[in-house]
C-alpha cells in the first residue's frame, strides 16, 4: 500500500495531480480543496488511497490526513463511490461533513450536485454512529466540534428547536455544541438565538 507521496508537481488540473517520485510520475485523483492548498507549489507531500477494482486501479491523494480518512468513510457507504466523495469533499471540509453526519443533517449533502436525497440520507444513517466513535480523530482532535457529535439531550432538544424555528440542523448544532450541556433547553434555545441572529435577541 503506499501511505504518501512526496515529491514535485509536474502537472495539475482541477481533480488530478501527478507527483514525481523518483523518477516516475504518480496521477492522484483528489478534491478541489487539496487542489488549492497545493496551488503555486512546485513539490507536495499527498497522503493517498489506492482502490484496486477488476476493471480498474486508481490512486487518489490528499493533502492532510483527515480528508483521507473521511474519504475512506464515505466510501464505505453503500452507492457512493469515489466519485460521489470527491465530489463531497471539493464541497465541503472534512469537518463540516462530519458535522453534517454527526447532526444528521443530510440537507447538506443534496446541495451538491449530483447527490440525491437517498445517497444524502444513507450517508447519516451508515456513518452516524462511526463519527460519534471516532469524530476527534477526523476533526482534527477540536473538543468543541466533539461535544458536537456528542450532545447531551438538553442541547439535542434545543437544537431541534433551532430546527423548527428555520435554522439548519448543523448551524444549530454547531452553535449550541459549544455551550455548556447542563443549561435548561430553554436557556440553551434564548443563547442560540442570540448567537445565530447576530444578538439581535
Amino acid at each position: 500500500m503506499i501511505y504518501s507521496l512526496t515529491g514535485k508537481i509536474l502537472h495539475n488540473t482541477p481533480d488530478l495531480c501527478v507527483i514525481e517520485c523518483g523518477g516516475v510520475g504518480y496521477a492522484c485523483k483528489t478534491t478541489a480543496s487539496t487542489m488549492q492548498q497545493l496551488s503555486g507549489r512546485d513539490s507536495a507531500t499527498l497522503y493517498t488511497y489506492l482502490a484496486v477494482r477488476e476493471d480498474a486501479v486508481e490512486l487518489f491523494g490528499f493533502a492532510d490526513q483527515a480528508e483521507l480518512e473521511c474519504f475512506k468513510l464515505l466510501t464505505s457507504v453503500s452507492g457512493v463511490g469515489s466519485k460521489f466523495a470527491l465530489a463531497i469533499l471539493s464541497a465541503m471540509t472534512s469537518d463540516q461533513v462530519a458535522l453534517a453526519i454527526a447532526s444528521q443533517d443530510s440537507a447538506s449533502f443534496t446541495r451538491i450536485k449530483g447527490v440525491g436525497n437517498k445517497i444524502a440520507q444513507r450517508i447519516v444513517m451508515e456513518l452516524k454512529d462511526k463519527i460519534s466513535k471516532d469524530y476527534s480523530y477526523l476533526a482534527g482532535g477540536d473538543t468543541d466540534l466533539g461535544r458536537i457529535a456528542r450532545p447531551s439531550s438538553n442541547v439535542a432538544d434545543a437544537v431541534e428547536a433551532l430546527v423548527v424555528l428555520g435554522y439548519s440542523q448543523s448551524e444549530a448544532a454547531s452553535c449550541l455544541g459549544k455551550m455548556d450541556g447542563s443549561l435548561s433547553v430553554e436557556e440553551l434555545i434564548k443563547r442560540g438565538l442570540k448567537e445565530l441572529s447576530g444578538s439581535k435577541f
